[in-house]
């Protein structure tokens, strides 16, 4: 490869005194993404980026297959209010996923809402939906240019008449309508400074009703914590309509709250009161049933459990439900009186169903070693409906009898592919203390280790995210073409309940790079036999991200080409972005002195030096506002100038796009094609 002349970044004379500790931040300017410096700089990066790219021969054939990879059509699980019925489909190469409402799970129905045509870009989504009670209502939360900022619209079922209601600044908040569809309660914060929406930090969110026709400036606050600033409000109301369950959370913390208000008495009337309030665990509520509340929790259950509460005297103990396991409880839906437990077996999904009172009735029967994405499912409901997919097979919706554990599979389009040409296994990793860390290994049946194969490990770990077997139209790409996929499940992840995940943040997060570090060891040992280290390809998104940028500054010759994708690289200042200081529960805080002693010492930013690197791509968005751009700038500009080899340190940064969500298929499609256009060309050297 020929070395390259880096465009050069605006700069400046910034210091920071850090608890008497000097920091340096020379491309400081970066973080303002829009000064005409940064644009230029943005401009030229991308220029330089493409330059090298459409050299490889490869770049059109890979982008060519991807997108008949991604053609093929999809859809959510199904799920009914009323007598009507909802599901999100998209026929493959459509932008964004269009909402479909039928008279059945299986119906073909009409489109309600279809996003590709609010704008030519296809860059708005839909975010969040909320259906009233009966059916005849659903508010839309809208998302423009990929940014976690929603406005709020309401459409009628019956005639597909849009309502004059549009509420702002809404985010992180989904909708519950009461049962008299007067209104529904949402979340939203106080609009932002001019030229701060994408920036400034999300604090003080408030819990509002609105009642359809009114102003939505005047929308009354239901409730909010003035005193607890970070808190932020989940709102849903019981299936019986008497109950408002509020989820209050802070930032990612594992533990919240939940807060309960009586209905009956209506929206003018309501209290907000504590129900569990100690902040001593995790509470994901599951349902009701009268005044009992079910309640998922890893109180004194690192794994998890299900008990059950009484709403009107949270001082009577909890009843346990379902005890705690083998495996780690991640998900429990309330349906056809029975509860659908979802737990998490070495990184894989099963699952089961229960009695109210907790006695098994079935295991399901799941089509192989794979992952639930949804379960859609009301009280009363006969059949619950989920999603499922593994390495090579993309969502499926299936359908589970309550009754009796069977599952039905909906028919689905014809694939331009053969699952069946493919195989995953698992392996178990020592990690450098001794940790055995899952790594799913899945490639075309006919590879086998040679010491040579082309490899792409990817890894998480974080935030008590699991990551397990997931389909993805560039993986199965990566497959074709004669790769292998490694896939790790990293301490900080979920996938062994609430001691994985305190293994891998705070002062242990240094367990999580050491992990990825110890796998991709492994794949280039002899006992492996599958690869060599300049053969092997690291990606990571977010947090994913900053894996791949620790890992690359601490072990740069593990690795043969690196893709850091809207990482957080800056973990002295990550806190002062948007809803960044709500990432403290994994990350700490440099303003605490012991914590920034630890961010120190991992932070990619601040751990760049002069050294030989792979060839490195960065991607970002410049409407990415929840990982600001900023620190994928400030990332590459130091990256580049400490490069002391010639293989390139390449910076993509897509225009009118976020940190993930709402992305068109499109733009996702010529990103994805960048990305393995520019691991072949870095691995094949």
């Amino acid at each position: 490869m020929p070395s390259l002349t880096y465009p050069a970044p605006p700069t400046a004379d910034q210091v920071d005194d850090f608890h008497g500790t000097r920091i340096e931040d020379p491309y400081r300017p970066l973080e303002d993404t829009d000064a005409p410096a940064s644009r230029a700089w943005i401009n030229a990066e991308n220029r330089l980026t493409e330059d090298v790219l459409e050299t490889v021969p490869g770049r059109l054939a890979i982008r060519r297959r991807l997108t008949e990879l991604w053609s093929v059509p999809r859809a959510g699980a199904p799920w009914r209010r009323g007598d009507r019925w909802f599901q999100l489909r998209n026929t493959g190469l459509q932008d964004q996923d269009v909402l479909w409402t039928s008279d059945g799970p299986s119906g073909e129905g009409t489109v309600l809402l279809d996003p590709n045509t609010v704008d030519r870009e296809g860059t708005t989504a839909l975010g969040s939906i909320a259906v009233s009670d009966s059916g005849e209502l659903v508010a839309c939360a809208l998302s423009h240019a990929g940014s976690d900022w929603r406005r709020w619209r309401v459409r009628r079922t019956s005639s597909g008449e849009d309502l004059p209601d549009r509420i702002d600044w809404s985010k992180f908040s989904s909708a519950a309508w009461t049962h008299d569809e007067a209104g529904f309660f949402y979340g939203r914060y106080a609009e932002p400074a001019a030229g701060e929406a994408y920036e400034a930090p999300n604090r003080n969110m408030e819990l509002r009703y609105h009642r359809l026709g009114t102003d939505a400036a005047a929308d009354p606050i239901v409730f909010a914590t003035p005193d607890e600033p970070e808190w932020g409000f989940e709102p849903e109301v019981s299936d019986d309509g008497t109950l408002l369950i509020v989820t209050i959370w802070r930032g990612t913390d594992p533990e919240n709250r939940i807060y309960v208000g009586d209905l009956d008495g209506g929206v003018e009337q309501l209290t907000v009161r504590p129900l569990l309030d100690r902040g001593d665990a995790g509470y994901w509520p599951i349902g009701t049933i009268g005044r009992t509340l079910f309640v998922r929790t890893d109180l004194d259950a690192p794994l998890g459990r299900v008990v059950a509460i009484d709403v009107d005297d949270a001082a009577v103990a909890m009843r346990e439900v379902i005890p705690e396991g083998l495996d780690a409880i991640e998900g429990v839906q309330l349906v056809g009186n029975r509860l659908a437990v979802e737990t998490l077996h070495d990184a894989h999904h099963r699952l089961a169903i229960h009695e109210l009172d907790g006695r098994h009735v079935a295991d399901v029967a799941l089509p192989g070693i794979g992952t639930i994405g949804e379960m859609a499912g009301r009280r009363e409901d006969e059949e619950l409906y989920l999603t499922f997919m593994t390495f090579a097979s993309p969502l499926a919706v299936l359908s589970v009898r309550m009754a009796d554990g069977s599952v039905r599979a909906a028919d689905g389009p014809p694939l331009a592919w053969d699952p069946d040409d493919f195989v995953t296994e698992q392996v178990f990793v020592p990690s450098a203390d001794g940790t055995d860390v899952p790594l799913f290994l899945t490639h075309r049946r006919d590879i086998e280790p040679t010491g040579d194969v082309r490899t792409l490990l990817y890894g998480y770990g974080g935030f008590q995210i699991a990551i397990g077997p997931t389909f993805k139209p560039e993986w199965l790409a990566w497959m074709e073409r004669g790769g292998l996929l490694a896939v790790a499940s990293l301490r900080g992840g979920a996938e062994y309940g609430k001691a994985w995940h305190d293994a891998g943040r705070l002062e242990h997060k240094q367990n999580v790079f050491d992990d990825f570090a110890a796998c991709a060891r492994w794949l280039a040992s002899p006992e492996a036999g599958w690869t060599r280290h300049d053969r092997i390809g690291i990606l990571g998104r977010s947090n994913g991200g900053l894996l791949v940028g620790a890992s690359l500054t601490q072990h740069p010759e593990l690795f043969g080409a690196a893709v850091a994708e809207v990482g957080v690289m800056d973990m002295l200042r990550f806190h002062q972005f948007t809803i960044g200081w709500g990432w403290t529960s994994d990350y700490g805080s440099a303003e605490d002195p012991d914590q920034f002693r630890t961010l120190l010492r991992y932070s990619p930013l601040h751990n760049v030096r002069a050294a030989d690197y792979p060839p490195t791509l960065l991607t970002t968005g410049d409407h990415d506002d929840r990982v600001v751009p900023g620190h994928t700038f400030k990332f590459a500009a130091a990256l580049q100038a400490a490069q002391r080899g010639d293989s390139p340190v390449l910076v993509r940064i897509d225009r009118d796009a976020g940190h993930a969500f709402g992305k068109p298929v499109s733009k996702l499609i010529d990103e994805r094609a960048d990305v393995l256009t520019f691991l072949e060309m870095a691995l094949d050297r």
